[in-house]
């Protein structure tokens, strides 16, 4: 989750606002995006007399975590290795997360057995750290087997669809 402050002058037209709030939507998004991708825990933006203010929910206070002792984990457990068919791909979950089918509890699977998807097309998601990450087929085919079941715990190169040609 990332909280948002932002400032945008009083004296802009309706029809300006609109537009204002509308790019204003868009480079948030690409922020909160620059900030996952980055691990960055805080950000601030400013140009003229907009300010943005993004800190993320999960920040890490650096401070904090190196006066505390290192904890060593127990290795995560392995992934059952899943091998693709001739011909075929399995998709697998590029993050720690938990897995979704769908956009919504109500709402239609991005892809079910035997519909057919191309690069690019967005077949599922995974909730990691309450954010809502698409994930996108890298390759073309028909789906023939909905390996990963819809709320399932995944990690790292957790098999969750697989495609043949």
């Amino acid at each position: 989750m990332v909280s948002v402050t932002t400032s945008i002058p009083a004296e802009t037209s309706t029809s300006a606002t609109t537009a204002a709030y509308a790019d204003l939507t868009d480079a948030v998004r690409q922020l909160v995006q620059l900030m996952r991708d980055g691990g960055i825990g805080q950000l601030d933006v400013r140009q003229g007399d907009l300010r943005i203010s993004l800190k993320s929910a999960h920040a890490i206070d650096v401070e904090r975590v190196a006066a505390e002792p290192a904890v060593v984990a127990a290795p995560p457990p392995r992934v059952t290795e899943v091998e693709p068919e001739d011909g075929g791909h399995i998709i697998t979950s590029p993050m720690i997360g938990t897995y979704y089918a769908a956009s919504g509890p109500n709402e239609r699977a991005f892809v079910e057995i035997g519909d057919r998807v191309e690069v690019g097309q967005t077949v599922a998601i995974i909730e990691a750290m309450k954010i809502m990450n698409e994930i996108v087929s890298e390759y073309a085919g028909t789906v023939t087997e909905l390996i990963a079941k819809n709320g399932e715990a995944v990690e790292y190169g957790h098999p969750l669809i697989r495609l043949h040609e």
